[in-house]
């Protein structure tokens, strides 16, 4: 999971961004859920391009180049009709709720920082008051 910010602005633009880089979460990305909740996201890569087949609302979609410079920015893309290009060197999208992108511009380069807290919930304190990292002790 990951924080999104623009780094010229340092405005966050999603506090949580899930990651799809696998083949079957590229294809799923937010096919089939009702909604997105306010402040997340989803990150697709490697993504040129997206259909919004199987969709139940619209979207803001940022895509970026490798160099994470935002490309093109495609507003409240409509649900099930829609379609959006991220135009030339594009490689990865950013899938927010609509309104979200309004202060993303292409030009703009894009920082992905860890959510912290996601790091910390994996680790988890045993009785004895250790770390438990998975082991069989």
């Amino acid at each position: 999971m990951h924080q999104v910010h623009i780094e010229q602005t340092g405005i966050v633009i999603a506090a949580r961004v899930a990651q799809a880089h696998g083949l079957w979460s590229r294809t799923r990305g937010l096919m089939f859920r009702r909604q997105l909740e306010p402040g997340s996201g989803i990150d697709i890569r490697p993504c040129s391009s997206i259909h919004m087949m199987f969709m139940r609302f619209p979207i803001d979609a940022v895509f970026y180049d490798r160099s994470y410079r935002v490309t093109r920015v495609a507003r409240s893309v409509r649900p099930w009709l829609g379609m959006a290009f991220g135009g030339r060197g594009a490689w990865g999208v950013i899938e927010l709720g609509a309104g979200a992108a309004n202060p993303v511009k292409a030009g703009d380069v894009l920082v992905f920082a860890p959510v912290l807290e996601d790091r910390l919930s994996a680790v988890t304190v045993a009785p004895t008051g250790g770390a438990n990292h998975g082991g069989t002790g």
